[in-house]
C-alpha cells in the first residue's frame, strides 16, 4: 500500500480534472460517462431520472437542491436511510419524485420514465447490465432521451484477475456529474479533497502488514455469514489497511459457513446496517439512534460461534452504514474509519468525524448526520 498524495492526485486527476464537456455540432454538449460512452445532450438538463436513487447524494455534493432536477428515480430502498429519502424525495412544487422502478432491472417502467419527459436518464451497470446496448436504452434513444452511466459496478463476473477501481470510478462519476450540472470546477474541488484525505491514510500504510477482517456485506440477526468479496468493498478494505478472509475468492460476496469464519479468526469484525429491513439488521444510518445501533451489533455477535472470534473477544466489533460503501463519494469516510479500527495505534490522530463535518460544511446544503458508523464498545 504505497500510494502517496502525488499518486492519488494523478489517479483522480486523470478521472476528474480533464475537461469532458465538448460542444456538439448542433450547439449541445457531449459528456463522457463512467463507462466511457460519449453522449450528446441538447443543453443544460432540468429533468433527470435516476435509475439508482443513491445518485442523488452525488448530485447533492455539487448542487444545492438536487430535488429540483430529479423528476423520477428507482431503487430508492438502497438509499438505506429514511432521513435521506425524506430529505430529497419532495420537489419544489410539493410533489414527490416519481418512482419508476424497484431494486432490480425487470421492475423498471419505460412507460413511466417516458411520461416524465426527462432531459436525461442516469443509469447504473446493475440496473442496465447491457451497458447501453439493451432494450431500455434503445427505447429511450428512440424517444430522443439520452442515457449516461454513473456507475460501472454490477453483479456480473469481472474478467479474471481484474481489480476493482472504486476511487477511479468515483473520480469519473463526479467529473461526469460536474459537467452535467455545469459545475466542473466544484467536482474537481471535491475529488482533490478526497485525494488529500486518502493520501493521509495510504501514505502511513506503506510497508504495514494488513489486518485480517471480516467485512459483512449483509448483517442480519438470523443468518450468517455473508462476507464481502474482493471487488469494491474488498478494494476499500484494502485501502484502509485490511485484508479479506483467505477463503474468499468471489468478486462481490459469498456466504461462508460459521466454521470457516471461526477458522479464519479475523482480528476485526465490521458489520453493515441501515434503515432498510428494520428489525432484522442493525439500524446504522443517518438520523438513527446510536444506542440502538450498538444493541444491533450485540445481537450480531450473539450468533453461534462469534464468541470464539478474536475480534469479539478483543472488543474490535464495529458497524457502518451501507452508504459509506455503496455511494462512491462517501467511500473516503469508510476508508478513514476502517483504518482507525484496523490500525488504531497508527491512526490515533485521524478524525473521520471531522472529515464528515467538512463534507457537510463545504459540499452539502444540509450536513449528513450520524450515526454513519458505530462501535460495540462505544
Amino acid at each position: 500500500m504505497d500510494l502517496d498524495r502525488r499518486s492519488f492526485l494523478t489517479l483522480l486527476g486523470a478521472a476528474a480534472a480533464a475537461p469532458t464537456l465538448a460542444r456538439a455540432a448542433g450547439g449541445g454538449m457531449v459528456v463522457t460517462d463512467v463507462i466511457g460512452r460519449t453522449v450528446e445532450l441538447a443543453g443544460p438538463v432540468a429533468r433527470i431520472v435516476l435509475l439508482d436513487a443513491r445518485d442523488v447524494i452525488s448530485m447533492a455534493l455539487l448542487h444545492p437542491d438536487p430535488s429540483r432536477l430529479v423528476v423520477g428515480w428507482a431503487d430508492v430502498a438502497r438509499l438505506d436511510s429514511d432521513l435521506l429519502r425524506r430529505r430529497y424525495e419532495t420537489r419544489p412544487d410539493g410533489s414527490l419524485i416519481a418512482e419508476v422502478g424497484g431494486q432490480t432491472p425487470d421492475t423498471l417502467s419505460v412507460e413511466h420514465i417516458l411520461s416524465l419527459t426527462p432531459d436525461l436518464v442516469v443509469a447504473s451497470a446493475y440496473m442496465e447490465p447491457e451497458l447501453g446496448e439493451g432494450r431500455l436504452v434503445r427505447q429511450l434513444a428512440a424517444a430522443g432521451i439520452p442515457v449516461v452511466f454513473s456507475n460501472a459496478a454490477s453483479n456480473a463476473a469481472p474478467p479474471a484477475g481484474a481489480a476493482g477501481d472504486p476511487i477511479g470510478d468515483m473520480g469519473r462519476a463526479m467529473r461526469m456529474w460536474g459537467e452535467v450540472l455545469g459545475v466542473p470546477a466544484r467536482a474537481r474541488t471535491f475529488t482533490d479533497f478526497v485525494a488529500d484525505r486518502l493520501a493521509r491514510v495510504t501514505g502511513r500504510l506503506a510497508g504495514v502488514a494488513p489486518t485480517r477482517a471480516y467485512l459483512e456485506v449483509q448483517s442480519t440477526y438470523d443468518d450468517c455469514c455473508w462476507a464481502a468479496g474482493q471487488r469494491i468493498w474488498g478494494d476499500l478494505l484494502r485501502l484502509a489497511g485490511g485484508s479479506t478472509l483467505s477463503a474468499i475468492e468471489a468478486s462481490w460476496y459469498v456466504k461462508l459457513p460459521i466454521e470457516q469464519l471461526m477458522t479464519e479468526a479475523p482480528a476485526v469484525y465490521i458489520a453493515s446496517g441501515g434503515s432498510y429491513g428494520a428489525g432484522i439488521r442493525p439500524g446504522i444510518a443517518p438520523g438513527l439512534d446510536p444506542a440502538a445501533a450498538r444493541a444491533g451489533l450485540a445481537r450480531l455477535v450473539a450468533r453461534t460461534g462469534f464468541e470464539t472470534l478474536p475480534a469479539v473477544r478483543d472488543g474490535r466489533v464495529h458497524g457502518v452504514w451501507t452508504g459509506l460503501l455503496s455511494v462512491t463519494p462517501l467511500n473516503i469516510l469508510f476508508v478513514e474509519i476502517a483504518a482507525t479500527w484496523l490500525h488504531p495505534a497508527l491512526f490515533a490522530d485521524l478524525d473521520p468525524a471531522a472529515t464528515l463535518d467538512e463534507i457537510g460544511r463545504r459540499f452539502l446544503a444540509e450536513p449528513l448526520p450520524g450515526p454513519c458508523w458505530v462501535s460495540l464498545a462505544g
